[in-house]
């Protein structure tokens, strides 16, 4: 499945902001795909998940869908996240937001 954009559509968007040093931003982006790749892709309601890096090197913007905000909250808690979530934030620090696509415009 690919990523669409549909305003209110009920997908629950979790978008995540990482902020690190320029040097370790490749380093996150490897884990952060590893556990896309690994645990979290496989996870009920997961739809989609986009990186973005920045060209200064000091951030780092994850874009991923999910069916429905409970299936987020259960990725939150389900056990195997603690360790990963460890590893994330010994490289940069990160603010979670739970959106809805309320506008959308294509050409």
């Amino acid at each position: 499945m690919e990523t669409t954009i549909r305003a209110n559509d009920g997908t629950a968007t979790l978008i995540n902001i990482f902020t690190v040093e320029p040097q370790n931003q490749e380093k996150l982006v490897a884990l952060l795909k590893d556990g896309t790749e690994t645990s979290i892709s496989k996870m009920t309601g997961w739809v989609s998940t986009n990186f973005f890096s920045s060209k200064d090197g000091r951030r780092v913007i994850v874009y991923s869908q999910w069916r429905k905000a409970t299936d987020i909250e259960a990725m939150r808690q389900d056990a195997a996240m603690g360790p990963y979530l460890q590893r994330v934030g010994a490289l940069a620090k990160f603010d979670a937001i739970l959106c809805e696509a309320t506008y959308v415009r294509h050409a």
